[in-house]
């Protein structure tokens, strides 16, 4: 089910998980500088690493010390939408992927945005986070390291190359099948709210 507006969770900001997903997003433009400025591939790759593992944490940490707020739950996909966007560039800039999968993966989340307004005047924050979507970012957040990688000479950039190629066909798959599952959701959302709206008609 959707996540309804309400005071369930607090409007904290100076949490320590929100504080750890502040830390992450951070991160974004030193990857990205990492990547275009000296092409350091492998300290770009512990960037990546470091926010996956604080990715887990600050969800471990709020449903630990009962920390769950709104501001992260804004926070946490903001801060994966925003490394898969600076990876994009990033591999476009160095003419490691074609124009088109740096289109692909933006227009999804394009397309995903425009949905939100419906879901406001419903009276939902936003959709939970279905197991495909966090598939699809898991399996793009492997790809990116390894398409860099391959940015090289030799049999561990070709292997890398390879397997990177493989995570991001399979990803963008998930990515785009995710964020249809996500339309189809707001449809029976969006038709469940009207149904069970009182008619105009009514005394």
């Amino acid at each position: 089910m959707a996540r309804q507006l309400s005071g369930a969770r607090t409007s904290a900001v100076w949490t320590l998980p929100n504080v750890i997903s502040m830390v992450r997003l951070a991160g974004v433009p030193l990857f990205l500088w990492l990547v275009i400025g000296p092409e350091a591939d492998v300290w770009a790759l512990v960037v990546l690493m470091v926010s996956g593992f604080s990715d887990w944490l600050d969800g471990y940490l709020a449903r630990r010390l009962d920390q769950t707020s709104k501001l992260g739950e804004i926070l946490d996909p903001v801060a994966d939408r925003l490394y898969i966007l600076a990876a994009v560039v990033g591999l476009l800039y160095r003419d490691i992927i074609p124009w088109w999968v740096a289109i692909i993966l933006p227009a999804r989340d394009a397309f995903l945005w425009c949905l939100v307004p419906f879901l406001r005047t419903r009276g939902y924050s936003a959709l939970p986070v279905h197991y495909l979507g966090k598939a699809a970012t898991a399996a793009l957040l492997y790809a990116f390291p390894l398409l860099f990688l391959g940015d090289g000479d030799g049999p561990v950039a070709t292997l890398s190359l390879v397997f990177g190629w493989a995570f991001a066909i399979w990803g963008m798959g998930l990515y785009w099948w995710a964020g249809l599952l996500y339309a189809w959701q707001v449809r029976l959302l969006m038709a469940d709210r009207d149904r069970r709206a009182p008619s105009l008609s009514e005394p």
